[in-house]
C-alpha cells in the first residue's frame, strides 16, 4: 500500500507498493513490476532473467532438456531451482559462521576448565568443613551431590546470562548491523529445542565437572582433615 517513485526511462514515476516478499536468488533487493508496464514505461523489451512454474507431474529436468533444445543458444542458459537456491545460500550462510561454531566450543572448553580450577581450589579449601560435617554423620556420596548441585548452579547463572546477552547481541545483528552492511533482512527464528538442549549439557558437564576436580578432597580421611581443631 505504501507508494513509492522509481526512476524509469530518464524520469520518475510513482509506484504502489503490492507485496513484500523474501527470496534465495540474490543478496540485494529487487523490485518486481508488471512486464508489460515495464515495456510501455521504458520500451525496453530485453529479457536476461525469467521464472518458471511447471505443471504439476513435470520434473524439472525434463523441463530444462526441453527449454535447451527448444531455445537458440539454450546451451549457455543457467538453470536453477528454488531449493538448490536456498540450499546454496545456507550453505555459504554456514560456511562464514564456521569459525563461530569453533569459537563457541572453545568458550565452553575453557569454561569448565574454569569450573573444574574453581571448584578445585575450593575443594581443597573447604577440606575442614567437609571433615566435620563426614564427623555428623554426612555421606562421601551427599557431600559430592552438594557440589555438584553448586556447580549446576554456577553454570546454570551463566547460562542465563549468556542466552540474555547472546539474544541482545542477535537483535543487534540481525536488525541493525545486517540491514546496514548488506542491505538486506531476514526472520528471527529462535532454535528453542537446541539451545535448551545445550544449555542443559553445558550444566551437566559443569556439575560433573565441579563433582571430578573435588574427589581429591573429600577423599582425605575425616579425622585428619579437622585434627588442627582439637
Amino acid at each position: 500500500g505504501q507508494r513509492i517513485t522509481l526512476p524509469l526511462a530518464g524520469q520518475r514515476l510513482p509506484f504502489t507498493v503490492a507485496g513484500i516478499w523474501r527470496d534465495y536468488a540474490r543478496q540485494f533487493g529487487a523490485i518486481v513490476i508488471d512486464a508489460s508496464v515495464y515495456r510501455r514505461l521504458t520500451r525496453d523489451t530485453r529479457v536476461t532473467d525469467a521464472a518458471l512454474w511447471l505443471d504439476a507431474g513435470v520434473a524439472p529436468a525434463q523441463a530444462i532438456a526441453r527449454l535447451r533444445e527448444s531455445v537458440h543458444g539454450g546451451q549457455r542458459l543457467e538453470f536453477a531451482q528454488p531449493g538448490e537456491i536456498r540450499a546454496a545460500s545456507l550453505r555459504i550462510f554456514d560456511r562464514s559462521f564456521a569459525v563461530t561454531y569453533l569459537l563457541e566450543a572453545v568458550a565452553v572448553i575453557i569454561g569448565l576448565f574454569g569450573v573444574g580450577a574453581s571448584f578445585g581450589s575450593q575443594a581443597l579449601a573447604r577440606t575442614r568443613e567437609f571433615g566435620m560435617l563426614r564427623h555428623i554423620g554426612v555421606t562421601r556420596r551427599q557431600i559430592g551431590l552438594m557440589l555438584a548441585m553448586e556447580g549446576a548452579l554456577v553454570a546454570l547463572l551463566g547460562v542465563l546470562a549468556g542466552l540474555t546477552l547472546g539474544l541482545s547481541l542477535a537483535m543487534v545483528l540481525v536488525h541493525v548491523v545486517n540491514p546496514q552492511s548488506f542491505h538486506w533482512t531476514m526472520s528471527v527464528h529462535m532454535p528453542w529445542g537446541l539451545l535448551a538442549a545445550l544449555a542443559s549439557a553445558v550444566v551437566v558437564a559443569a556439575a560433573l565437572t565441579a563433582l571430578l576436580s573435588s574427589r581429591a578432597a573429600m577423599s582425605v580421611d575425616a579425622v585428619r582433615a579437622v585434627r588442627d581443631d582439637w
